[in-house]
């Protein structure tokens, strides 16, 4: 049995850096998320960080034998960090993982990357604070990681401290193209859409693998119905009439696409005022390039239908709010905010004391007092709670409208990934 080489074309990643930091204070890291998004390209990375060349695939036959044989004796004949990609294929290992940890927790012993969501695992019912093996997600490509540029977007809008923030011209490619590595790779839009065919064969692979499902190839279609509801609320016999998917198999199907990381679901805000509020999930795919080609969509197409093309912003705003959140720290959440009578901010944001501030997404250029009407039905639930709000729009204008002592604010979409003086 021989180690991979470590060859991977590396395109720094805003996790690394948190990576690194749990190796130095944890025997390891599981992670996770949905296929092609980078996962094992970071991880060589920080192994050779490391100067480490432990980098083994439970995909090898013989690795995965080796292991399996005697777990102690194979750890014990490894030095430093080891890197075990697709764990997802042998969660029976990871009891012996846990058991190594527990008897020689040193720092930095492994790095488990896995495709999904693996649950169960003996991690994910700790607390942060009580976890071996740290727990994290890598989401495709962000923008800012994209144009090599931290993003502190989230931190400046709970300090109030936005920095006026450019237009963007490009936009809509940006929607196009999403943030998958692989499909950023190719040099033009036809050549990048080629990319989805090989991608949902790996899927079926994946699904065929870990649940054991025998039809799954109403899979896609699924996948383009969610993308062509996208930012609306979650309404399972909705989809099953638009998919054609019986509702017990539908239901079956999204709670693997939950788990595979292409579906997301942002739950509604609570409050304990009494007001009446909506309780529905709102439902996103994890990239809008992948939800671009699903729906066959080009720029001329997007720009022509204004409703496809205001959900699409939405659902690429929300995985932008939700990468940045990934590696803010724990105990931040996203969910949006509905009244019974129509009032809405689409996402809100609470950090661990309970601090709120609030998004509104807009699709067009200009905005109005009216836009910010959420916003403050928001922060008069909230109370003190509520820290400030903004109307994220198309256009090149930013603007502040007041609130009480605080400030309802206006900006450009590209305020979410250009560098902020107030932001970590």
């Amino acid at each position: 049995m021989e180690y991979y080489q470590l060859v991977d074309i590396y395109k720094p990643r805003e996790l690394a850096d948190i990576i690194r930091a749990n190796l130095t204070e944890r025997p390891g890291v599981l992670l996770h998320g949905a296929r092609q998004t980078g996962k094992t390209t970071l991880a060589k990375h920080i192994a050779r960080m490391a100067h480490s060349d432990q980098y083994l695939t439970l995909t090898d036959d013989s690795v995965l034998a080796a292991i399996r044989t005697d777990p102690p004796a194979f750890f014990k004949r490894a030095r430093g960090l080891v890197v075990l990609d697709d764990v997802q294929l042998a969660p029976d290992l990871f009891p012996a993982i846990q058991a190594e940890v527990d008897s020689h927790p040193i720092p930095g012993r492994f790095l488990l990357i896995g495709a999904g969501n693996i649950l169960p695992n003996p991690w994910s019912s700790e607390s942060p604070a009580e976890r071996k093996i740290e727990i994290l997600t890598l989401h495709p490509l962000s923008q800012g990681e994209i144009e090599a540029v931290h993003e502190s977007f989230i931190d400046a809008l709970f300090a109030g401290t936005l920095s006026p923030a450019d237009g963007c011209n490009d936009l809509i490619a940006r929607i196009l193209r999403g943030g998958y590595p692989s499909a950023l790779e190719r040099p033009d839009p036809e050549s990048r859409r080629a990319w989805l065919d090989p991608y949902l064969a790996i899927l079926d692979r994946d699904i065929r693998r870990l649940s054991h499902i025998d039809a799954p190839a109403s899979l896609p279609r699924l996948l383009a119905v969610i993308a062509a509801r996208t930012a609306g609320l979650l309404n399972f016999m909705d989809l099953a009439r638009g998919s054609g998917i019986p509702q017990t198999t539908l239901k079956r199907y999204f709670a693997l696409l939950e788990t595979m990381f292409l579906a997301r679901l942002v739950p509604a805000w609570a409050s304990d005022s009494g007001q009446r509020l909506i309780k529905a999930p709102k439902l996103y795919l994890n990239d809008t390039g992948l939800a671009s080609r699903l729906l066959d969509l080009d720029e001329e197409r997007l720009e022509r239908d204004a409703s496809l093309k205001a959900a699409l912003l939405e659902n690429f705003v929300a995985m932008e709010l939700e990468k940045q959140a990934g590696w803010i720290g724990a105990g931040l959440t996203l969910s949006h905010f509905r009244t019974a009578a129509g009032q809405k901010v689409d996402f809100v944001l609470e950090d661990e004391a309970g601090d709120i501030v609030g998004v509104e997404v807009k699709a067009g250029g200009a905005v109005s007092d009216r836009d910010f009407n959420g916003l403050r039905a928001l922060a008069d639930l909230a109370g003190p709670h509520f820290r400030n709000g903004i109307v994220l729009h198309t256009g090149s204008a930013r603007d502040s409208f007041g609130l009480r002592l605080r400030e309802l604010r206006a900006a450009p979409v590209s305020a979410l990934w250009q560098s902020h003086a107030g932001g970590a």
